[in-house]
C-alpha cells in the first residue's frame, strides 16, 4: 500500500466548505459542516453511513444546491447549479451508485458529455485505451457497457473523471468492488495525481486504506463535523473508529456451536454463460446445509454474479440441477423460487434489488405486494404500515416514505433491501456483497442479521470480495476462480494467504473442516 506524504499545513487549499447546510424533507443531511481540502493531497472523508458524506459530495460537485454555506475552489467562490459547472471549475466525482448507460460501449459512456460533435469511433477507442493503460485501468473501449462486471464497471466510472482532467476528483467508496492488487494499484496513481497538484476526496469505510493511501482525514458523524484535517501520520485507526461510531462495534460471533442439519440447497454439475456468451461457470456441484453460512471467496468477475443470478433464476443454465429444500427448481420462475423460500440480496442494489423511480414504500412491498392490494390497487395505507414496520425493525433512517428511494444513502438502501428479502423468513439465503460500502456499524448490522438467519435454521450462501469478512463468519469457505471451484476452507483454521493463493490458482486445493 502507498504510504501518505507529508503534506505541509501551508499548502494553498482547494476545497473550502464552511457552515454547509442541507435538508432533505424530515431529515438533516448536513449541519453546518466544515472541510479543508489541501492542494495536492488525498483526504479522507469519514463517518457512518447516513451521516453526510454523499450528501456533502454531492454539493461539491453540483449535484445538489446546499440550504446555506460557502463552497471555494482554489480560493473562489462557486455556486454550482449542476455537475457540468462543477467540471468547469475542475470538480469531478465517481458516484457509489454508477452512473452509466448499459446499451452504450465503455468509450461512449466515457466521453459522454464532453464528445465533439462528430465521433471517430476507432480514434476514439484508441484514445480511451491509451488512458485506461496509462492509469492501469484496463478495460475494452469497445465492450458494451451491460456486459461488464461490476468491478469493471467502477473502473469506467474513474475513468470518465480522468477524461475530463479534474483537478479535484472526488472518489465515493472506490475501492468495494476492486481486488487488493488494483486498490494498491489505485493508490499509487492518486499519489501521482496528487503529487502533480491534484486533490483527491477519499471516501471509504476501510480505515487500512485510509491509513495507507490518504494524507489527513476529516470525520462526519449525524451531519456535523466532528474531527477536521486529522494528520492521518499521527492519527490511529482505533482513534478513527471511535471518532466515526462512537464506540468500536462489537465482532460478531462467527461459528456456530451446533452440526449443521440437512441440505436446504444443492448444486449438481451446474454452469452458465455470461452476458458474453462465454462460460461463467462450469461444473459447480456443493451443498449449503440448514444452520450455515457457506462463503464464496473469489476475484471480481471469476463468476460469482453469474452463479448468484442462476440460483435466483435470473439467468439460465445451460446445464445442471439447482435442488432447494429437496425439490428441482432448475427451470422455475424467480416468482417461483421466492414462494418457495428463497431470498436473494443481489450485488446491484439499484439496478436489480430496488426500483429506484419507485418509492420507498413501494420498494419495501415489492415482495409481498400481492397482499397490499385490493384488486388492481394498491392499499396505501397498508403498504405504508407495512413499510414503517420493516424501516424500524431494520434500521432504516428515511424521512419521507413516499419520497423517491434513490434519496436514501447506500448503507440505508442496503438495510432495506436486506430486509426487505429476510422478513419472510426464508429457507435459503444468497447474498451477494450484501455488506459493500457500508460503515463499520453497518457491515455489522448485515452481518448479524445473516448470522440471525443461519442460526434460525436457514442455508446461507454469501458471496463477497472482502476475505477477511468471509473468514469472520463463514462456517465453511469455497474458492471460485475462472467459474471453476478450486477449493474448500475450514475458515476456523485457513490462513488468509493460503485462501488468497487459491483465488489467484487454476490448481484445487482444500482445507476442509
Amino acid at each position: 500500500m502507498n504510504q501518505p506524504s507529508s503534506i505541509s499545513d501551508k499548502e494553498p487549499l482547494s476545497v473550502e466548505l464552511t457552515e454547509v447546510w442541507k435538508r432533505f424533507p424530515g431529515v438533516v443531511a448536513n449541519a453546518g459542516v466544515e472541510l479543508a481540502v489541501q492542494r495536492g493531497s488525498i483526504h479522507a472523508l469519514l463517518g457512518e453511513n447516513g451521516a453526510g458524506k454523499s450528501t456533502l459530495m454531492n454539493i461539491l460537485a453540483g449535484v445538489y444546491r446546499p440550504d446555506s454555506g460557502e463552497l471555494r475552489i482554489h480560493g473562489r467562490s462557486h455556486q454550482f447549479r449542476n455537475p457540468a459547472d462543477a467540471l468547469s471549475a475542475g470538480v469531478g466525482m465517481v458516484h457509489q451508485e454508477f452512473r452509466l448507460i448499459p446499451s452504450f460501449s465503455v468509450a461512449e459512456n466515457i466521453v459522454l458529455g464532453s464528445a465533439p460533435p462528430v465521433i471517430k469511433t476507432g480514434q476514439l477507442e484508441s484514445d480511451v485505451a491509451e488512458m485506461a493503460h496509462k492509469f492501469g485501468l484496463e478495460v475494452d473501449p469497445a465492450q458494451p457497457l451491460w456486459q461488464l462486471s461490476m468491478g469493471e464497471r467502477q473502473k469506467v466510472e474513474i475513468l470518465k473523471v480522468l477524461w475530463r482532467d479534474a483537478q479535484v476528483l472526488i472518489l465515493d467508496e472506490p475501492t468495494t468492488v476492486l481486488t487488493p492488487s488494483e486498490v494498491d494499484e489505485l493508490g499509487q496513481i492518486l499519489r501521482r495525481m496528487a503529487n502533480d497538484g491534484r486533490s483527491i476526496i477519499f471516501i471509504s469505510h476501510k480505515l487500512h486504506e485510509i491509513s495507507g493511501i490518504c494524507d489527513q482525514a476529516t470525520v462526519l458523524r449525524q451531519g456535523k463535523t466532528v474531527a477536521n484535517s486529522l494528520p492521518m501520520a499521527t492519527t490511529s485507526q482505533d482513534e478513527l473508529a471511535r471518532l466515526m461510531v462512537g464506540a468500536s462495534p462489537a465482532i460478531p460471533n462467527r461459528q456456530k456451536t451446533t452440526t449443521p442439519g440437512q441440505a436446504l440447497l444443492e448444486l449438481k454439475n451446474l454452469s452458465a454463460q455470461s452476458d458474453r456468451g462465454v462460460n461463467a461457470f462450469s461444473e459447480i456441484n456443493f451443498q449449503i446445509h440448514s444452520g450455515e453460512i457457506v462463503g464464496i471467496a473469489g476475484v471480481a468477475g471469476n463468476g460469482q454474479r453469474e452463479l448468484a443470478d442462476t440460483i435466483a433464476g435470473l439467468r439460465p443454465s445451460n446445464s445442471g440441477t439447482i435442488i432447494m429444500n429437496g425439490t428441482d427448481i432448475t427451470t422455475e420462475s424467480p416468482h417461483r423460487r421466492f414462494q418457495s423460500g428463497l431470498a436473494y440480496i443481489p450485488e446491484d442494489r439499484l439496478g436489480v434489488g430496488l426500483a429506484p423511480q419507485l418509492s420507498i414504500t413501494d420498494n419495501a412491498i415489492l415482495r409481498v405486494y400481492r397482499q397490499q392490494r385490493r384488486g388492481p390497487f394498491i392499499l396505501g395505507e397498508r403498504a405504508l404500515s407495512y413499510c414503517k414496520d420493516l424501516i424500524t425493525r431494520f434500521g432504516v433512517r428515511a424521512g419521507n416514505l413516499s419520497g423517491p428511494i434513490a434519496a436514501l444513502s447506500g448503507g440505508n438502501l442496503q438495510r432495506l433491501l436486506v430486509g426487505r428479502e429476510l422478513d419472510g423468513q426464508p429457507s435459503v439465503v444468497v447474498a451477494s456483497q450484501p455488506t459493500r460500502g457500508l460503515d463499520v456499524n453497518g457491515v455489522k448490522a448485515i452481518q448479524d442479521l445473516l448470522i440471525e438467519q443461519r442460526d434460525s435454521g436457514a442455508a446461507v450462501m454469501m458471496i463477497s470480495e472482502d476475505l477477511d469478512e468471509l473468514l469472520a463468519i463463514s462456517d465453511r469457505l469455497l474458492v471460485i476462480e475462472g467459474g471453476v471451484l478450486r477449493g474448500e476452507f475450514d475458515p476456523r483454521t485457513a490462513s488468509r494467504q493460503e485462501v488468497g493463493m487459491a483465488m489467484l490458482s487454476d490448481t484445487k486445493v482444500s482445507s476442509k473442516p
